[in-house]
């Protein structure tokens, strides 16, 4: 399905993003403790410098357009996931194996979540 012009750059980061979620949880089943440490640093750098920008840029520009009783609930787990992936950086930076494969599988369900179910109801009020 072809992306509206406003939601592609957000679909191209998703693609990104899934590629860190499969390391995160390959990197968390290796009992690698170097490679853990390795993907737990690179997870952090790419939260700050890629996801948190996305995920304001969808707190602030694209939920506050589903406003209905409808759509509460993709707000709601849009916010969720957000707050969720935020909730594990502490554990990240003390190189968690098990947070990062949670970090990981989140971040895949987060966005095959956005991809399936949110944007295609952005989309048709954009």
């Amino acid at each position: 399905m072809k992306r509206s012009p406003i939601l592609q750059p957000l679909s191209r980061e998703h693609h990104t993003a899934l590629t860190l979620a499969k390391a995160s949880e390959r990197a968390a089943l290796s009992d690698d403790e170097a490679l853990v440490s390795q993907t737990c640093q690179r997870v952090i750098r790419a939260y700050a410098n890629e996801l948190e920008p996305h995920f304001q840029f969808e707190e602030v520009s694209l939920l506050p357009l589903l406003h209905s009783t409808e759509t509460q609930p993709l707000v709601e787990r849009t916010l969720a996931d957000h707050q969720q992936l935020r909730g594990l950086l502490d554990a990240l930076r003390q190189n968690d194996a098990g947070a990062l494969d949670r970090f990981g599988k989140c971040l895949s369900a987060h966005v095959r979540f956005e991809e399936r179910e949110l944007f295609p109801v952005l989309e048709s009020l954009l």
